[in-house]
């Protein structure tokens, strides 16, 4: 009988909290790909931030300060991108989001706004797909078990059910 060496387990690897593996789903200029993000994002930028701000739970009186505070790079611009980088464990740095903001600003909410779109998409169909596969009943894999004496008697080859 020839016996065989695991030499890999199978399973999962573990990442530490902090380390970033994603990429974003779209690039700076690409608005083309959403043309009612971009439109909104070129003709009422405030709505464009409200409906990202929203979607990341936080208040939707966030952009006004923005307007309000201003500067060459907007404090909840940078903090907005920086939340949404470190929810979704997006590759950057905050030196690349004060570039980004500063630079470019209005492409920088409607890449935000296009990320929150994909991640929104890929959690409902994730979510779709995982109900279908949970039908079965707790008790359906299992079938009751009837509790035993745990005291046999010497000389005796199994335990006696409790229940008769």
């Amino acid at each position: 009988m020839a016996m065989s060496v695991v030499t890999t387990q199978p399973g999962t690897a573990l990442l530490a909290p902090g380390v970033k593996t994603e990429m974003w789903t779209s690039g700076t200029c690409d608005c083309c790909e959403d043309m009612s993000t971009c439109c909104l994002g070129l003709w009422c930028p405030c709505c464009l931030r409200t409906q990202v701000i929203t979607g990341l739970g936080e208040s939707s009186f966030l952009p006004m300060l923005d307007c309000i505070i201003g500067g060459l790079i907007s404090p909840i611009s940078l903090a907005i991108r920086s939340t949404l980088r470190e929810r979704y464990r997006i590759q950057g740095s905050i030196a690349d989001d004060c570039c980004m903001i500063f630079w470019c600003n209005s492409c920088s909410w409607c890449q935000m706004a296009r990320e929150l779109k994909a991640r929104r998409t890929a959690v409902q169909q994730t979510t779709t797909t995982t109900t279908f596969m949970h039908h079965a009943s707790p008790g359906a894999m299992y079938p009751p078990q009837q509790p035993y004496d745990m005291q046999a008697t010497p000389g005796a080859e199994q335990y006696k059910p409790l229940l008769e």
